[in-house]
């Protein structure tokens, strides 16, 4: 079952791709989307085509700030649901624990997590199951987005300690540096936001108690609806896990709630086993680190969970039938 969005991720699309030059609908078109569902922002479409038609038009444009000139004139009605997960509860910590459990909700194939060490902490996206490729511009939407979204939140004088994107920097950096205001970590280990600790205890004045029930009621009722199969719940944690290294089966278990042997089970019943779904993800990753072509392979194996550079090239060669290196280096020459 392929990942679906709601097509209200796609708002001012037409408008940017024609500021940047491009035909938008020969680009919907192009990608099997039909211009009407743009009118009706709950309709959903393939997220993987959707994804894909923003790469493009980056590419075909020379736009490489494709993702983030969408996201500078988002407002939080356009995140539908997700918007009252925002904006009713009544801290930035909870806001942020509620974005990353309802996300799916407006894009099954984005995930984000929060994690606090020291006194930082991190909001970071990633995408999933969204098939081959790499997709810095809906990664750079969202974070354009969340990071708005930060600022209404906590006051316009706000400033985040840092953002961080995995893939390679464009040629120019006028648009990151007007939108976010500080410094743009490029290559990192993470798509996200880096905030001072003490953020997450901001409270947020748009609280209601009754509003914000009501709220989680709604919301929980259009996950259930969402009909995530346990393979598909699975996938989407050793995402989450493999770069940092505990993603073994007894970890994504307690984190289903189920014991190790009633995991292995639910995917039996659909055909998988917990390895061959680690390398799938490890498989359709690997593409967008290898062919970067500035990431060294030290890291690769990290960011894929392997406890060793020799570990990761077993595994490469015996999945590609070539060395890493060679894949590369062939990729490159492609290119």
């Amino acid at each position: 079952m392929p990942a679906l969005l709601r097509s209200a991720s796609l708002t001012n699309y037409v408008d940017i791709a024609r500021e940047v030059g491009l035909d938008p609908h020969e680009q919907l078109r192009r990608a099997g989307i039909s211009g009407a569902a743009l009118l009706d922002p709950d309709i959903r479409l393939p997220a993987g085509a959707a994804m894909r038609m923003l790469e493009e038009s980056a590419k075909i444009s020379g736009a490489e700030d494709f993702g983030l000139r969408m996201g500078e004139t988002r407002q939080p009605a356009n995140l539908g649901p997700l918007a009252i997960a925002l904006q009713e509860e009544p801290t930035l910590r909870r806001a942020l624990e509620s974005f990353c459990r309802y996300v799916r909700l407006q894009n099954e194939a984005m995930g984000a997590r929060v994690e606090a060490t020291g006194d930082i902490a991190v909001l970071m996206v990633e995408v999933l199951n969204a098939g081959p490729g790499t997709f810095r511009q809906s990664i750079e939407l969202v974070v354009c987005v969340l990071h708005r979204t930060l600022t209404r939140i906590l006051g316009s004088d706000w400033r985040p300690r840092g953002i961080c994107f995995s893939h390679p920097p464009p040629a120019a950096l006028a648009t990151h540096r007007r939108v976010f205001g500080v410094p743009v970590d490029f290559n990192s280990d993470f798509n996200g936001i880096v905030l001072k600790r003490s953020d997450l205890d901001a409270p947020i004045s748009s609280y209601d108690a009754l509003l914000a029930s009501h709220a989680r009621d709604l919301l929980d009722a259009k996950l259930a609806q969402s009909h995530a199969s346990v393979p598909e719940k699975v996938r989407e944690l050793v995402f989450a896990l493999l770069p940092v290294g505990e993603c073994d089966s007894e970890r994504v278990a307690q984190e289903l709630g189920m014991h190790r042997k009633t995991l292995y089970r639910y995917l039996a019943a659909h055909g998988h086993t917990y390895q061959t779904l680690v390398d799938e993800v490890r498989a359709e990753l690997v593409t967008r680190y290898v062919e970067a072509g500035e990431r060294p392979f030290t890291d690769v194996a990290r960011l894929l969970g392997f406890s060793s550079l020799s570990a990761f090239s077993r595994w490469f060669s015996s999945r590609y039938g070539c060395t890493v290196s060679s894949w590369r280096r062939a990729s490159g020459s492609q290119a």
